[in-house]
C-alpha cells in the first residue's frame, strides 16, 4: 500500500513535518506553555481526524444514508467533543488560548484536507471498479 492510499500514514507525515519546521523556532522562540498548547492542539487535531477517519471507513461501503449519518453525524460529535476539550484545555488546564487556537486550526484545516481528499480518492476507486 502506498502513502497516496495510507490516510494514517499521510497523517503522521504532516506531524513529522510540522515538528521539523516547527521544533527550532518552538525550542528557541516560544515558552514551555506556548509549546504545550502547540502540542495539545496538534493531539486535539490528530484525535480529531483519526476518529473521522474511523467513521469514513466504518460507513464507507454501506448504504449513502449509513455514510451521511456515520460522517456528518459523527463531525458534529467530533466537534462537539473538539470544543469540550478545547475549553477544559484553556479554562482547566491553562492552556495559552492564542497558541491553541493557532495550532488546532492549523493542524484541523490541513487534516480536513486530507480527509477529503480521502475520500474522493476512495470513491475514484470505488466507481471505476463498479
Amino acid at each position: 500500500m502506498n502513502l497516496r492510499s495510507n490516510f494514517p500514514a499521510q497523517v503522521v507525515v504532516v506531524l513529522v513535518c510540522a515538528l521539523l519546521l516547527l521544533a527550532y523556532p518552538l525550542t528557541v522562540f516560544a515558552p514551555g506553555e506556548i509549546r504545550a498548547a502547540v502540542a495539545a492542539g496538534a493531539a486535539l487535531s490528530t484525535v480529531n481526524v483519526m476518529l473521522g477517519y474511523m467513521a469514513i471507513r466504518y460507513s464507507f461501503d454501506r448504504s449513502h444514508t449509513t455514510f451521511l449519518k456515520a460522517v456528518l453525524g459523527g463531525m458534529g460529535l467530533r466537534l462537539f467533543f473538539m470544543l469540550g476539550a478545547f475549553i477544559a484545555l484553556i479554562a482547566g488546564f491553562g492552556m495559552h488560548p492564542v497558541a491553541l487556537t493557532v495550532s488546532l486550526l492549523g493542524f484541523y484545516t490541513v487534516f480536513m484536507v486530507l480527509e477529503i481528499v480521502y475520500i474522493q480518492r476512495r470513491m475514484t476507486v470505488r466507481n471505476r471498479n463498479e
